[in-house]
């Protein structure tokens, strides 16, 4: 057996040339000492202290043992859980290779610094995470899973986050009414895709890896909105319909909403049913508050509210086709874009008014209600037959 410290008999087979210890040892960002710091700075070596990452040659292996040489503090070892945890780093380890290890005993009963390949490889890995985010860099990484609130990515061994909020608008689950589980199932969609994410955060304590789709630069989406006004009519392409309207995509890093309330002077009931997926259409944009984009297609169209105006006035009688039933009652159309309410308490009850209109079909009504400038007109249904 190798002894530890002051005895220096060597497992047979094992290098016999002690090994200098590497000044390029890392600390992890948490537990850092100061083992190395009388090194760095030109004075005498300190012995490696708990937390330390220490690198060394490996002398042999005795059974579930792995020794290393940690010359001039003596011998380093890794057994028992350390070495079950390690198991798959160290089949591909050979005598005489260099090994990164983190102390988790400086000195135990036998005289040995024991060490943990495994917690070694784990501190690396933070720091390179924790240098990633500073460097802003950008990894290409499968879905491995998805819960409510987001997906799950694996890089290096780690297990990492995304929160829903962190996808581009793209890819963000489009669901109206915020249900929980229709956005699990948005998200599920993800899994076994590739994404290209950067890490946002790093806390190894909590074991959190945090990734983010979007840009890891917030001042870049401002300078790309910077270049934009209300006001201003641009090109966009479809990224997204859904109930509530349509997503465009005006720039990369740069998407806007077209509500429903801005699509067109007509009803719109189903915007999936007017847009496709990347087809082009031309949009104003009408708000930019908070880093969003509100978008109106209606608004490069006529208003027709402002033909009407010359055409219509309080007590006229017109005709109107039935194209919606609400809690207010039901809506006529006069001509394409201008519509009015049929009030439900004429009728006295919904079952009522169903029974006397009927969707798709045209009635007599007189104009109780004209306001043109504020796109308002109320109807009172003409009943031919009580007429007679």
């Amino acid at each position: 057996m190798i002894a530890a410290k002051e005895k220096s008999k060597k497992e047979p087979g094992a290098e016999t040339e002690a090994p200098e210890l590497s000044s390029k040892s890392s600390k992890s960002s948490e537990q850092a000492g100061e083992s190395f710091m009388s090194e760095v700075l030109g004075g005498p070596p300190s012995p490696p202290a708990l937390g330390d990452l220490v690198e060394g040659k490996v002398l042999g292996f005795d059974k579930a043992i792995l020794y290393v040489d940690l010359s001039p503090f003596g011998t380093g070892v890794i057994y028992g859980r350390e070495y079950l945890n390690a198991r798959d780093i160290i089949k591909n380890v050979s005598v005489g290779d260099h090994v990164a290890a983190k102390v988790v005993d400086p000195e135990n009963a036998d005289g040995y610094i024991e060490l943990s390949l495994k917690e070694a490889r784990q501190a690396l890995i933070w720091g390179e995470a924790e240098e990633a985010i500073k460097e802003k860099k950008i990894f290409e990484l499968p879905v491995k899973d998805a819960n409510k609130g987001g997906l799950i990515i694996e890089w290096q061994g780690l297990t990492g986050f995304l929160p829903a909020s962190q996808l581009k608008s793209e890819h963000y689950p489009r669901v109206a009414d915020g249900d929980k589980d229709k956005i699990h199932e948005e998200l599920r969609k993800f899994i076994g895709t590739k994404l290209l994410v950067s890490i946002i955060a790093a806390a190894p304590k909590e074991g959190k890896l945090i990734f983010s789709e979007k840009s890891p630069d917030g001042k870049e989406k401002e300078k790309i909105i910077g270049k934009y006004s209300v006001g201003e009519v641009v090109e966009g392409v479809v990224t997204g319909t859904v109930d509530f309207g349509v997503f465009i995509k005006i720039e990369e890093g740069l998407e806007g909403l077209v509500h429903i309330s801005e699509i067109d002077w007509a009803l719109v009931e189903n915007p999936k049913a007017l847009f496709r997926i990347g087809e082009t259409v031309k949009v104003k944009i009408i708000e930019i508050k908070d880093g969003k984009v509100s978008l109106s297609i209606k608004a490069l169209k006529e208003n027709p509210w402002r033909e009407a105006e010359k055409k219509y006035k309080k007590g006229d009688v017109v005709e109107g086709v039935i194209i919606k039933f609400n809690r207010h009652g039901a809506l006529a159309s006069i001509e394409e874009g201008v519509a009015g309410l049929v009030h439900i308490s004429e009728f006295g009850s919904e079952e009522k008014l169903r029974e006397k209109l009927e969707l798709g079909k045209r009635y007599t009504f007189k104009i109780v209600l004209f306001d043109p400038k504020e796109q308002k007109m109320a109807l009172s249904f003409v009943d031919k037959d009580k007429s007679k």
